[in-house]
């Protein structure tokens, strides 16, 4: 006769659908072995950093990870939002965006105004002192232009370049941070005070700073770094493609980069000390 399993099949016919049938053999296993998730308590890293500065194709590399998770939505724009923090802030409103992940994959927000918005290191500190951040920084004049293209191109800027720039501390006095911002060509690109901040909060360990240039230059080795940082090894292919890139209306002139040059001079030099970078293919 032949002996039956808990649930009354011949084993000899049980086991042997098993070993003839792939199907059948990853039902009876994939619940022994399935992974438990577990809900975000905490994020472990940010990407944030100049806008224009490679931010959006960092996120795309950082999301085909298969051990990183991003979230639901690129910027979630949760730390430069002063509306969540009147009173004590509710993090499940961050953490919504997020399902729930394996024990060993990490959880990340790219969100670029975190480094800009001035309350956003001390709230994120709060939320978590131990997280990791990745700040991209580029060329401020040209991401100053960058910024101004994008404006022209998505029909929300009517001022040519100079008179942008000319009119810039007017336009944002006073406006409302998310709108200030749009307009911040110039402003956004003293990463200076912007670094003092994050380093005022976070040891210089916690915190990796990437040129644009260099990210763009020298692809794998970054991403390899930042892997690193992150304690998760390389991805071995991702398929490269650039993105966020919208056609330039027109080149910048001489008399504007001169003018600009001379503006971010003092910054870029303090840029140069906080970081212990070599800036020279950001002056003239």
């Amino acid at each position: 006769m032949c002996k039956h399993d808990n649930w009354g099949v011949p084993r000899g016919d049980f086991y042997g659908r098993l070993l003839t049938s792939p199907a059948a053999l990853a039902m009876y296993i994939s619940p022994m072995f399935r992974t438990k998730r577990r809900k975000i308590k905490r994020l472990d890293f940010i990407l944030a950093g100049a806008q224009k500065s490679g931010t959006t194709a960092l996120h795309y590399f950082l999301s085909r990870h298969p051990d990183i998770c991003m979230g639901d939505q690129q910027e979630i724009h949760f730390f430069d939002n002063d509306a969540m923090f009147v009173a004590e802030p509710n993090y499940e409103e961050l953490h919504k965006h997020y399902p729930p992940i394996a024990p060993l994959t990490i959880a990340g927000d790219c969100t670029p105004s975190y480094v800009y918005h001035e309350p956003a290191m001390q709230r994120i500190w709060n939320y978590n002192p131990k997280i990791k951040l990745l700040i991209l920084l580029r060329n401020p004049v040209e991401r100053a232009f960058a910024h101004w293209n994008m404006q022209r191109y998505r029909g929300r800027e009517p001022l040519d370049f100079f008179d942008a720039i000319r009119e810039e501390k007017t336009r944002i006095s006073g406006a409302p941070p998310s709108e200030a911002r749009r307009f911040a060509y110039v402003d956004r690109g003293f990463y200076g005070r912007q670094l003092e901040r994050v380093f005022k909060f976070f040891p210089s360990e916690q915190v990796k700073a990437v040129k644009f240039e260099q990210f763009k230059a020298r692809q794998r080795d970054t991403l390899a770094s930042i892997f690193s940082l992150l304690g998760r090894k390389p991805v071995r292919s991702v398929r490269n493609k650039d993105r966020n890139v919208v056609p330039y209306e027109r080149a910048m002139n001489w008399e504007e980069r001169v003018f600009l040059y001379n503006l971010f001079a003092e910054d870029i030099a303090k840029v140069e000390q906080l970081l212990g970078w070599d800036c020279s293919d950001w002056r003239l």
